[in-house]
């Protein structure tokens, strides 16, 4: 597991720049599944069959893109200026290696004006900023235009006993809980079709989670993604890292799906927690939800330490913990659907 989540890591591809990855991810889902395919948007949509007629369609949902910057000036002298791509934390950018992807790949760090060094208690403008490659204004214009995408820098991968510190762990660490429940599904007998789906731009507004889930039109879906872990400023609405899954519950999740997948954690003796979203869970589950004429959804997350910075940080554990609740929930499911409906005759 620590294998593929810092090769998934190490995959640069901010929100609308996926098919720089998309491809890539295919490829690691295609041992696992009868059809890979990438959609309109770049969403990867991998189907694994199971061969019976009827048979529900269960949708595993995570996002592929992660936050960045972009590329919104090049100066005369050769100084990039930039936006953001997503809710980059900005107290982490002055001083912070990036790596700019032009034409090829060229790495350039963040520079902030001499004033905020100065006097340590005055904040900057994230105009302010310019990133420095080193590089004449000729040679930086050959390379990069403007639209361009940046990315961060990588962090140390494992980390103490268990854990593991990286960019991009929200949400590629849900991407491997998938590949993970694929991989383990392999050579089960299913009585459900499952359409495994990394979505694009989730950080820009939840599109792919949308959009995918209009084209599969799931009879249920479960979305995989990360939440707050607690840190030493943070210990309210957090949840310690180590402690397994977090199963969401609130009006943007399916009552029945959310408590089909708590019996099955119960059941396999398998740690979680309970996360109360009372309104909008921030994630593609908010798009699953309403998509078509509404589809049932349940959130996983992950806890995850220092979220949208450059050293998000997860314990490998709870990875494990949230594909195996999917892997034993999959493997119980049965053809009839209909306990999933919230009324009686």
């Amino acid at each position: 597991m620590r294998n593929l989540i810092r090769k998934l890591s190490d995959l640069r591809g901010a929100s609308g720049h996926e098919y720089r990855i998309n491809e890539a991810i295919a490829e690691m889902f295609r041992p696992y599944c009868d059809d890979v395919r990438i959609d309109a948007l770049g969403s990867v949509i991998a189907e694994r069959k199971c061969g019976k007629a009827n048979a529900p369609k269960v949708m595993l949902e995570a996002h592929m893109d992660e936050i960045g910057l972009a590329v919104r000036k090049i100066t005369d002298e050769g100084y990039i200026y930039f936006s953001m791509l997503g809710g980059v934390d900005q107290r982490i950018l002055p001083s912070s290696e990036v790596i700019i992807h032009g034409t090829r790949d060229i790495e350039g760090v963040v520079g902030f004006p001499p004033s905020v060094c100065g006097d340590p208690q005055k904040s900057y403008k994230l105009d302010e900023l310019a990133i420095d490659t080193g590089l004449d204004a000729e040679t930086v214009k050959s390379i990069v235009t403007v639209g361009d995408s940046i990315t961060l820098p990588q962090s140390v991968g494992e980390l103490g006993e268990g854990q593991f510190s990286s960019k991009t762990m929200d949400d590629r660490a849900s991407v491997a809980a998938i590949l993970k429940v694929m991989e383990d599904i392999k050579d089960c007998d299913l009585d459900c079709d499952i359409y495994a789906v990394a979505a694009v731009q989730e950080e820009v507004g939840c599109r792919g989670g949308k959009t995918t889930s209009f084209g599969v039109m799931p009879d249920m879906a479960i979305a995989i993604d990360v939440t707050h872990g607690i840190t030493p400023d943070n210990s309210d609405n957090a949840i310690e890292v180590g402690t397994g899954t977090a199963m969401s519950k609130g009006p943007n999740i399916h009552p029945k799906l959310a408590e089909r997948l708590e019996k099955t954690a119960i059941e396999n003796e398998i740690p979680y927690n309970i996360e109360i979203d009372g309104g909008a869970t921030g994630t593609d589950a908010w798009e699953i939800q309403v998509s078509g004429g509404g589809i049932p959804v349940a959130l996983m997350s992950i806890p995850l330490k220092y979220m949208h910075t450059s050293v998000e940080t997860l314990a490998i554990s709870d990875v494990l913990d949230t594909a195996r609740v999917i892997t034993e929930f999959v493997k119980g499911l049965e053809g009839d659907t209909k306990w999933l409906c919230l009324w009686t005759d």
